[in-house]
């Protein structure tokens, strides 16, 4: 490798122009690629795996059942004064301020594609005709007369009795569990609530080209506005409190959040830019350094872009800087190489002898780094994948511009210099006595340098200062691995969002007010209606089914919320069903004489509607209906498959009402899949119930691990085909193996930085210290994540990787300054110091700091926890790790030293090519 740089420096220093030109060809003929550049910012196409299980049961769900509705929501509380508890929140003055806001939500009008849109155009509609509003005021049927007529006392009542009693109906003709749309009551004394949550449900489309919910999100734009501008004022003068959402809140406030930190990064950008200034000495080189680190990003954009990869918000945030922080470190090795030749020699032989002494180190550090970004690749979520496939080209093609483009404007710019003209006016010339002094400001790098050799190199050479580095770098590895087992899988929600946001007071108040969870469906698939079949005993709970059916056992779940997360036992159309067709549910199965569907005599034909009244009496037209079935006619209190298959269809068209409460129209309207019934077995069918408050992350994780054990155990024992689903599982199945994935791939990676070291280096011995030294930094890293509570999830774990990658660069240099070196262990490792030492401390250490503090001061969360705090602990850690421990184990324990071939001096001058 050495016998190549030389060459490969010969070679740049007679043909600068040719090798710019062909270097900057490459990128240049990249950035075609970016006509089809795209970004990608829907969460379920970048924090879901495609080829998961819970992307296959959502999909599944979708297209059989129904996709869940949308959600938009408002939470109403009373606040706590003092040491007071927050009191009750159900009053007269609240329900009127409730009737106000339900009159301006249904007032609310939003423009679409020239059309307006308001929320009866979108809402979830079981019955077809009115909107499936969950809030306390449907107890009043949404009717603020029948609030005046009967009173507050009317709500307290149906509290108790919200699914027996009539008149506290929805208008959709549903009961609604005060538990679902009351909070912060002690357990279940609901007229103690101090919260109202009003939910909004709206129906939701499969999205294929992103416009299918177009009205939708139009109006939820126009509802957030809404909110914000004239119901929160009318909420705080009666002094409550008040959080909001929509279903594209989250969506909103990401693509905000991207440009939050914009000013903030463009910040850190112009910190690190000064620094390098500073360190390099000299504007070109700085100006080249960004030029390249530019190049390399639109490069790599530009490529997976042309083949078809969409890039993402955090791609176009983090992968500049990351280029610029890693590119720049090579580049102010290797120009503080060059700078350290003798000036009496020519310049081609000052490039090759620079190139031989760092190329080496540059190209290890830089394989090692695309090496640990293409392993993150192999991680299936989309985000994650995406990232390291765009860090991986984007730090290749840094590299090789750095060898061959940046090396060749190094020897413009030096014979610039030698020749006495100003870098900005290179037409212009000085005086040789300035041009002599252009060399002044390089007294920074000396002082470092002796530091390094003088003070920092003969401390450590200490037999008691050495003995107690291992032992306190031993003990913090182990004490790391003690603290990483209490990493927490997960990424809060709040933390993605700008601190500013409205959602974070919202998801506040779910976790402060909330009784119940989100739902939770238990589908069955291929369900055997036949009476052949065990499958309805199976499942069922009513009379005559099994004791251990799936039903009674998720009633009994239930009864153990605390490990379960079910809340309640699950609502069944099937119960409900053959309840409906039995015999003793005289107004609910009955059929005319001529075999057509009867409904109860509380419903028209049977009764003629008051359109005044709303009531509706008898008028004779049913008096001739019958029971769809006898005793007789039923098989163990169970319809035969005819029976089954015929009376299905009525069942799902029958509106409940006080006659027969067990209609299924609405309530299952979306609970099974009818086609191709007919032959006995229905496809898909659900079962809901709530999960338990789900106030953490790992709530989340646990309760759909708990959903998925309990799914696969009724499975084998029923021999049936049954998943659970909720609407967020699709986000949380990947930490149900997150610490495989984190362990695999760090694993990986280190094999693989192994590898390359051992090709690089040819050294077994000096490759193995260096993963060790890697492995330790890495632990250390997990440790201090434990320690400052950031959570294990897939930004974390390309962090973790990523920091394979650049801790390499503090070891590495000085690894293969110490194997090059003359003398003795101790002689070779105060060398390495003194020339590698001091870059790694001023190219590498200083460059990373300058531009990660600057971070602490974004506005987003995830920038400070996991770009900040965990960038600023890798660049400490391995700071301590590469010029503490690493020389320290190098002076006890290091490889021999590497015989280098001498240096042959050129006997052709160098080609006069200039621009």
């Amino acid at each position: 490798m050495s016998t190549f740089f030389r060459r490969h420096g010969v070679f740049v220093t007679r043909h600068p122009l040719l090798v710019l030109c062909a270097s900057l060809l490459v990128p240049i003929l990249l950035c075609i690629g970016l006509i089809r550049f795209k970004v990608e910012t829907r969460p379920e196409k970048l924090w879901v795996s495609p080829g998961s299980q819970t992307a296959y049961e959502k999909q599944y769900f979708d297209s059989h059942l129904a996709p869940f509705y949308r959600i938009e929501q408002l939470v109403l509380a009373t606040s706590a004064s003092g040491q007071l508890e927050a009191p009750t929140i159900v009053n007269d003055n609240n329900f009127k301020l409730l009737f106000q806001i339900q009159k301006k939500i249904d007032d609310l009008r939003a423009n679409y594609s020239g059309s307006t849109v308001s929320l009866a155009d979108i809402c979830l509609k079981p019955l077809s005709t009115d909107c499936a509003t969950q809030s306390v005021l449907q107890y009043f049927q949404l009717d603020p007369k029948k609030h005046d007529d009967l009173g507050i006392d009317h709500a307290k009542f149906c509290f108790e009795h919200y699914s027996s009693e009539e008149t506290c109906l929805s208008t959709f003709q549903s009961p609604i569990d005060p538990s679902t749309i009351l909070g912060g009551f002690p357990g279940s004394n609901f007229t103690e609530a101090s919260a109202f949550v009003i939910t909004y449900p709206v129906n939701n489309k499969v999205e294929t080209t992103g416009q299918e919910n177009g009205k939708a999100m139009a109006w939820e734009r126009a509802y957030i506005n809404l909110v914000k501008e004239e119901i929160l004022p009318m909420v705080l003068a009666q002094n409550l409190t008040l959080s909001f959402s929509s279903e594209s809140s989250i969506k909103d406030e990401l693509n905000r959040e991207s440009t939050a930190d914009a000013i903030t990064i463009v910040i850190s950008y112009i910190v690190m830019f000064a620094y390098i200034s500073f360190t390099l000495g000299d504007r070109p080189s700085r100006l080249w350094a960004l030029f390249v680190s530019s190049k390399s990003v639109l490069g790599s954009m530009a490529f997976f872009s042309a083949v078809g990869v969409k890039s993402t918000l955090i791609i176009m945030e983090v992968i500049p800087f990351l280029v610029l922080a890693v590119g720049v470190d090579n580049m102010c090795i290797l120009v503080h190489a060059v700078k350290r030749q003798p000036d009496g020699i020519v310049l081609e032989e000052r490039i090759s002898n620079a190139l031989v002494e760092v190329g080496p180190s540059i190209t290890l550090a830089s394989l090692a780094e695309v090496l640990a970004f293409s392993v993150s690749a192999i991680n299936p979520m989309p985000a994650t994948r995406a990232f390291s496939m765009f860090a991986a080209m984007a730090v290749l093609l840094d590299f090789l511009l750095q060898v061959t483009a940046f090396v060749a404007l190094i020897v413009y710019d030096f014979r610039r210099a030698e020749d006495g003209r100003i870098d900005c006016v290179p037409c212009a010339r000085l005086k040789s006595s300035t041009v002599a002094g252009d060399n002044g400001g390089h007294q920074r790098l000396h002082f470092v340098a002796r530091y390094m050799k003088d003070i920092h190199g003969p401390i450590l050479g200490y037999r008691p200062v050495k003995f107690i580095v291992i032992a306190v770098f031993v003990g913090l590895a182990f004490a790391s691995i003690a603290m990483s087992t209490r990493l927490q899988p997960g990424l809060e929600q709040k933390i993605v969002l700008p601190r500013d946001s409205y959602l974070q007071g919202y998801f506040d108040d779910l976790e402060k007010y909330m009784k119940v969870g989100p739902p939770l469906y238990f589908v069955v698939k291929n369900f055997n209606y036949s009476s052949a079949s065990e499958n309805t005993n199976q499942i069922c709970s009513i009379n005559q089914c099994n004791s251990n059916s799936l039903l009674n056992e998720i009633a009994r779940q239930s009864l153990s919320p605390e490990t379960s997360y079910i809340a309640k036992p699950a609502a069944s159309w099937l119960d409900d069903f053959l309840i409906w067709m039995s015999p003793e549910a005289f107004g609910c199965c009955r059929k005319f004489v001529n075999g057509n569907y009867c409904p109860p005599d509380d419903q028209p034909p049977c009764c003629q509607l008051d359109q005044d009244s709303g009531s509706c009496s008898s008028n004779g037209a049913c008096n001739n209906c019958t029971t769809c079935f006898l005793h007789s006619d039923l098989h163990n209190g169970r319809p035969s498959t005819t029976q089954f298959k015929e009376k299905l269809p009525w069942f799902l068209d029958a509106l409940p009402s006080s006659d027969c409460s067990k209609g299924g129209k609405g309530a299952y309207s979306t609970s099974l899949d009818l086609s191709g019934y007919e032959n006995g077995n229905i496809q898909a069918s659900a079962f809901r119930t709530y999960h338990t408050p789900l106030n953490k992350q790992t709530d989340y994780v646990n309760s759909l691990r708990a959903a998925r054990d309990f799914s696969s155990q009724m499975s084998k024992d029923l021999q049936m085909e049954i998943f659970p689903y909720s609407v967020f599982h699709i986000f949380f199945e990947q930490y149900l193996s997150v610490w495989k994935t984190a362990i695999m791939n760090i694993c990986v990676c280190l094999g693989a930085v192994f590898v390359v070291c051992l090709v690089v280096t040819s050294s077994l011995w000096a490759s193995a210290i260096i993963l060790i030294v890697l492995a330790m930094i890495v632990l250390d890293l997990m440790g201090v994540m434990a320690v400052l509570g950031i959570q294990l999830n897939a930004i974390s774990i390309v962090n973790l990787v990523m920091s394979i990658g650049i801790a390499v660069e503090f070891c590495v240099h000085i690894t293969h300054a110490f194997m090059i070196g003359i003398g003795d262990r101790e002689n070779r490792v105060r060398q390495a110091l003194s020339t590698m030492g001091a870059s790694v401390f001023s190219g590498i250490t200083l460059t990373k700091l300058v531009g990660v503090i600057v971070l602490r001061f974004a506005k987003s969360e995830v920038f400070v926890v996991y770009y900040f705090q965990m960038y600023l602990a890798l660049v400490l850690i391995g700071f301590l790790h590469g010029l503490i421990f690493l020389p320290v184990v190098l002076s006890l324990c290091g490889p021999p030293q590497k015989t280098m071939k001498p240096i042959e001096q050129s006997q052709t001058p160098p080609s006069n090519e200039q621009t």
